[in-house]
């Protein structure tokens, strides 16, 4: 069954060595819990256009920006369930909005432009608007592996680590093998804090004490960078 999903939050990135990661585990166990799905493979499509416009406006870091993914939890098929997702970012602010649909009907819409009628709400043609507007396409595959934690008294504060991301131009399929080119070093953690609103003060004393500082991370912009400079090089 086909659902939607709408939030707002902030979110803010940390690169994590192994000796962070494993210090930031145990300080907040008291607070905290992994998810009951333990560690998951995410999988992604991002879009763009020829141009590459939004994951170049993107890096200039604007007040704004936007973009669009196709995104699975592990290995789909045709009858699995995948979620299209608009992100959109406006003075450190995010706001996301996503549909859920089967892999065999995304695959659909981004082949022949036909989103299910069983969808209802905005997002639908939300979706097509920035397809269209921004004529996009299938452009990037990125993968990790992540695991989520939640605060066990404030369900909201989420942090999450990823690690294992991996990016690939040319084959896109969800369902492909998750191989490519890695971002980050098997010692290196992207963690990322989720919140509606301002972080609790037992969490910013545990990064305070572990010299944990935001660092400015994307995925797709680090994988988009990478290979202009592949192709600038020849290789």
């Amino acid at each position: 069954m086909a659902f939607t999903y709408i939030f707002r939050r902030v979110e803010k990135k940390y690169m994590l060595t192994r000796e962070q990661y494993e210090y930031l585990i145990k300080a907040i166990a008291p607070y905290m819990a992994p998810d009951r799905y333990g560690e998951t493979e995410i999988r992604n499509i991002y879009f763009d256009n020829d141009d590459d416009e939004l994951i170049e406006t993107s890096l200039l870091k604007p007040e704004y920006k936007e973009k669009l993914r196709l995104r699975s939890y592990g290995v789909p098929d045709m009858d699995s369930t995948v979620f299209f997702e608009i992100k959109k970012k406006y003075r450190g602010v995010v706001y996301k909005r996503r549909i859920s649909m089967k892999l065999s009907e995304a695959y659909a819409y981004i082949d022949g432009g036909k989103l299910p009628e069983s969808i209802g709400g905005n997002i639908p043609a939300e979706i097509d608007y920035m397809v269209r507007r921004y004529r996009l396409s299938p452009k990037a595959f990125i993968s990790y592996r992540r695991v989520a934690w939640a605060g066990i008294d404030d369900p909201d504060l989420r942090i999450t680590f990823d690690r294992d991301i991996t990016s690939r131009y040319g084959d896109t399929r969800l369902e492909s093998t998750a191989d490519g080119t890695k971002l980050l070093d098997e010692d290196t953690f992207l963690m990322e804090i989720k919140i509606p609103g301002a972080m609790p003060l037992w969490l910013a004393h545990v990064l305070s004490e572990g010299n944990i500082f935001p660092h400015s991370f994307s995925k797709f912009g680090t994988a988009h960078i990478r290979r202009k400079i592949k192709t600038a090089s020849g290789f």
